[in-house]
């Protein structure tokens, strides 16, 4: 599905470069589409010369020229920036945020009239386009704003739509999540290596085997214990694996990872 309107990114960061990316290349969006600004001119140039998209001086001008507008920048500033456009977000804007912590309530008080708005929280694998994205809509937003914008992110990995105040859970899993993986993948490879394995073999092996067990998650549709005791023989080398892991309660250690994080994200927020 292509979008036919043009779009505004506040903010030209990591992952506002991901999801240009991923909309130029799943042909959603043309580069003559996409506005960009930033405070820096260096980062407005690359983007520029890397996909062709048009850099703004001030952030009022790209949203007055747009019919979607993309918050991506930092929450610590994010007051600032809705001070600035305020004066020309009326309701023919959709207003997507993926300014973490930022509730809904928040950025609609902050605009005038009754903006259209739905709050995200992508995740960094967005930046390799398999990211895993959580959207709520506002009270103004329409069910066509949550398409268009699920459309939009779907362009860098996979979508859910979800109540707002699941949004800090959301955060304590797969937004804080590929943090917990990594030092999973981490540990597997310093693993391989203490069993004999070279450093880059292990590390290759490691983070290879993770995706997978992962890729058959999702395309199989099938339970992970079910996966799970697919590899697992009777009296074989997984079992062992397996009950190395329950007695260093891995299960309990995640869990509390997630629940920590959600607390977190919560405190945050207030």
């Amino acid at each position: 599905m292509s979008i036919d309107k043009r779009m505004a990114f506040l903010g030209g960061g990591n992952m506002a470069e991901a999801l240009i990316k991923g909309l130029i290349a799943a042909g959603a969006a043309k580069p003559d589409q996409i506005l960009v600004t930033d405070i820096s001119s260096d980062r407005l140039e690359y983007l520029k010369k890397t996909y062709g998209v048009i850099p703004q001086k001030s952030n009022l001008d790209a949203t007055r020229g747009a019919g979607i507008v993309i918050l991506s920048v930092k929450p610590q500033v994010i007051e600032k920036i809705l001070s600035e456009i305020s004066s020309v977000v009326d309701e023919s804007k959709l207003v997507i945020s993926i300014a973490a912590g930022i509730v809904i309530d928040k950025l609609e008080k902050a605009l005038s009239g009754k903006p259209r708005i739905v709050r995200v929280m992508p995740n960094t694998p967005a930046l390799v386009l398999a990211g895993a994205t959580a959207l709520a809509g506002g009270k103004n937003a329409t069910s066509e704003d949550l398409d268009l914008a699920r459309n939009i992110f779907n362009s860098v990995g996979r979508t859910v739509i979800v109540e707002e105040k699941l949004m800090d859970a959301v955060t304590g899993l797969s937004g804080s999540g590929p943090a917990y993986v990594f030092m999973i993948i981490d540990a597997l490879s310093d693993a391989g290596v203490k069993a004999g394995l070279p450093r880059q073999l292990a590390l290759e092996l490691a983070a290879q085997t993770v995706y997978g067990a992962a890729k058959m998650v999702l395309e199989t549709n099938e339970h992970p214990g079910k996966l799970r005791d697919m590899v697992t023989s009777p009296g074989g080398t997984t079992i062992e694996g397996l009950h190395a892991l329950e007695k260093g309660k891995l299960r309990a250690v995640l869990m509390n990872a997630v629940e920590a994080a959600t607390a977190r994200s919560k405190e945050l927020g207030k």
